[in-house]
């Protein structure tokens, strides 16, 4: 009996690892590609919009006034301690702290889509910038 389930042990880790074997990534047709690069360039652009507009706080700042281009901010370095905030923090938690303290504006969802798109545009300005977590 207990050869049996041994077997049947190895048989189902055999069917595992074989079909792991044949699986495949999804293969993407062109127009795939171009539907959500537009859908991120329309995300990416609206990001830009929020990112020069003074609509986050309440005081008439907008993030290009501290970080032109959003110079300075970073993205390829999240997450990593953050001083401000005294501890190790994602990107949407550094963006909100500066909507809530320079912007003097209140804090975003973490799945509001002006945040995700405040995201996409800071990354954006600075892409091809080898990844680097943690750096200071």
């Amino acid at each position: 009996m207990a050869m049996r389930a041994l077997l049947a042990a190895l048989l189902g880790l055999a069917v595992t690892f074989g079909s792991l074997a044949v699986a495949r990534a999804d293969e993407f047709t062109k127009d795939d590609l171009k539907k959500w690069n537009d859908a991120f360039t329309a995300v990416r652009q609206e990001g830009e919009k929020v990112f020069h507009s003074s609509t986050l706080g309440k005081n008439s700042v907008s993030c290009d006034m501290c970080h032109p281009h959003a110079a300075n901010t970073h993205p390829e370095t999240y997450p990593k301690f953050q001083k401000q905030l005294g501890k190790v923090v994602g990107l949407r938690d550094m963006i909100n702290w500066c909507i809530q303290n320079p912007l003097q504006g209140t804090p975003l969802a973490l799945d509001d889509p002006q945040l995700i798109a405040l995201e996409a545009y800071i990354t954006w300005e600075r892409r091809g910038v080898k990844l680097a977590p943690g750096k200071h």
